[in-house]
C-alpha cells in the first residue's frame, strides 16, 4: 500500500496507531495516530523522562471552533502502537491550540497551549498544566501569559545560564479589523526563575516572522528559524548572548508557504528541518484568511487593538505540499540535502475536514532518539496526525 496520495475519506480507517513499514522506503515506518476528532492538527513530539515518546495536537470539528481541544498520545519504549489519546483540555468556550511539551530541569513536565475565542487569534492567551510524575498525570490549568494575542508553537529551550526561552509570536490586529496575520511579530518569553515569571523580549524588525524555532549551536550561540506570513522563504536570525537578543530575521534559501516549520540539532551537529517546499511564487491559490469559514456567532467579537496599517498582507492558501526533510551541515547557512516525506497537491483553500476537502501535509514536528532515529509527526489532510520514523541510514 502506498502511504501517499490516499483519498482523504480513506484516512480514518488507518488511524489505529499501528506502526508499519513503508512499502517503498527502507528504514522508514509510518503510523496514523488514533483520534476521536474529525479534524486533527498542529502536532508536537517530545520524549518523557522514562523514554516514552509523546505527541500532542489539537482536535475537534475545525480550527477556531469552540470544540477544539488538546489531545495527547503516547508511544511506550519498544511499543509498535500509539496509545488511544487523552483529552488534555476542555474549555467549551475556547479554541485551544498549538500544544507543546517541555521537560524542565527540575524534573517537572509542562504542557503549554493557546486559548482563544473562535478565530480571534489576537485575543489568545497561553495556558499550561504541570506534571510532577514525569508526564503520567498533569495538574490544573494555569495562565502562563495573559497578554492578548500571544501564541506558542515551538519548544522551550534552556540556555547555559539556566534561563528558559519560550519563543512566541504576537498576533496583532489592524484598525479594528478581525485578525488576519498581516502584522504579526516574533518575541521570546524569558524566565529566570523556573517558569514562575516571564519577561517579553521582542525580535527586531520581525513583522511576518512567526513560529520562532530556537536551536542552540554551542555556548551562547543560537539560531532561530521562522515561518513567513508573506509566503516567501523560511526566515532565520541569530543570537550570541544565549537568546536574550536576536538579529532581525533574514531570508534563507528554503521556500515557505506561510505554514509551520520545525528543526532540530542532530547528534552529529547537523540541523534537520521539516517544512513545505513551496511558496507563493509557485502557486496563485489564495484564500481570504485562515478563519474565513467561521462566520456568524462562532466568529465572536473582534479583539483587535488599533495599529498602523503596514500595507503588506499575509498570504493564505498556498498549497501545503510537498512535506520535505532538509539537512544542513554548516550551521544552518544552507540546506543542500533534501527528501520528500509526503507528496500531493496540498490543497488548503478550506479547513473543512468533515467533508474531506483539505489535502495538506503541514505543521511538522521532529525529534531525534538516543539511537539516532528521527521521529516526525505532521498533519495529514487535517484528518489525522501522521507519524514517520526514519532510521539513521535513511536520512539524506
Amino acid at each position: 500500500m502506498s502511504f501517499t496520495g490516499l483519498p482523504a475519506e480513506a484516512v480514518p480507517a488507518l488511524m489505529t496507531g499501528a506502526i508499519t513499514p513503508h512499502p517503498a522506503v527502507e528504514g522508514r515506518t509510518d503510523a496514523y495516530l488514533p483520534s476521536p476528532c474529525i479534524q486533527n492538527h498542529a502536532a508536537n513530539l517530545a520524549f518523557l523522562p522514562d523514554g516514552t515518546l509523546t505527541c500532542v495536537w489539537f482536535g475537534g470539528t475545525m480550527e477556531g471552533m469552540g470544540d477544539i481541544s488538546i489531545y495527547m498520545s503516547r508511544l511506550a519504549p519498544r511499543s509498535d502502537r500509539w496509545s488511544e489519546p487523552e483529552k488534555m483540555s476542555d474549555d467549551p468556550e475556547k479554541s485551544e491550540q498549538n500544544p507543546l511539551i517541555f521537560n524542565a530541569p527540575d524534573g517537572k513536565t509542562w504542557l503549554l497551549y493557546t486559548s482563544q475565542t473562535s478565530g480571534n487569534q489576537d485575543g489568545s492567551v497561553v495556558k499550561c498544566r504541570i506534571s510532577d510524575d514525569g508526564g503520567r498525570t498533569f495538574g490544573p490549568v494555569r495562565i502562563l501569559c495573559d497578554m492578548p494575542g500571544t501564541f506558542v508553537r515551538q519548544p522551550i529551550v534552556v540556555n547555559d545560564r539556566g534561563e528558559w526561552l519560550l519563543p512566541v509570536f504576537r498576533c496583532v490586529g489592524l484598525n479594528g479589523r478581525r485578525w488576519s496575520g498581516d502584522a504579526d511579530t516574533a518575541a521570546v518569553l524569558i524566565s529566570c526563575d523556573g517558569g514562575a515569571s516571564w519577561q517579553m523580549n521582542d525580535i527586531p524588525d520581525s513583522i511576518g516572522a512567526v513560529h520562532m524555532n530556537i536551536l542552540p549551536l554551542g555556548g551562547y550561540e543560537m539560531i532561530a528559524f521562522y515561518r513567513n506570513r508573506f509566503a516567501e522563504t523560511v526566515l532565520s536570525s541569530r543570537s550570541n548572548d544565549g537568546g536574550r537578543t536576536w538579529s532581525a530575521p533574514e531570508p534563507t534559501e528554503l521556500p515557505n508557504n506561510n505554514s509551520s516549520i520545525q528543526a532540530t540539532v542532530l547528534d552529529d551537529g547537523a540541523i534537520a528541518m521539516v517544512y513545505n517546499h513551496s511558496n507563493a511564487a509557485v502557486s496563485n491559490a489564495r484564500r481570504q484568511s485562515l478563519y474565513d469559514e467561521i462566520e456568524g456567532d462562532e466568529a465572536g467579537e473582534t479583539a483587535t487593538v488599533p495599529a498602523p496599517d503596514i500595507g503588506s498582507k499575509a498570504v493564505w492558501g498556498v498549497p501545503r505540499a510537498p512535506l520535505s526533510l532538509a539537512i544542513s551541515r554548516n550551521g544552518g547557512k544552507s540546506f543542500p540535502h533534501r527528501m520528500d516525506l509526503d507528496t500531493g497537491d496540498g490543497y488548503c483553500l478550506s479547513n473543512n475536514s468533515k467533508d474531506s476537502l483539505n489535502r495538506e501535509f503541514s505543521y511538522p514536528s521532529i525529534v531525534q532518539g538516543g539511537d539516532g532515529t528521527l521521529h516526525i509527526a505532521y498533519t495529514y489532510y487535517r484528518r489525522a496526525i501522521k507519524y514517520v520514523r526514519l532510521a539513521p541510514q535513511s536520512v539524506p
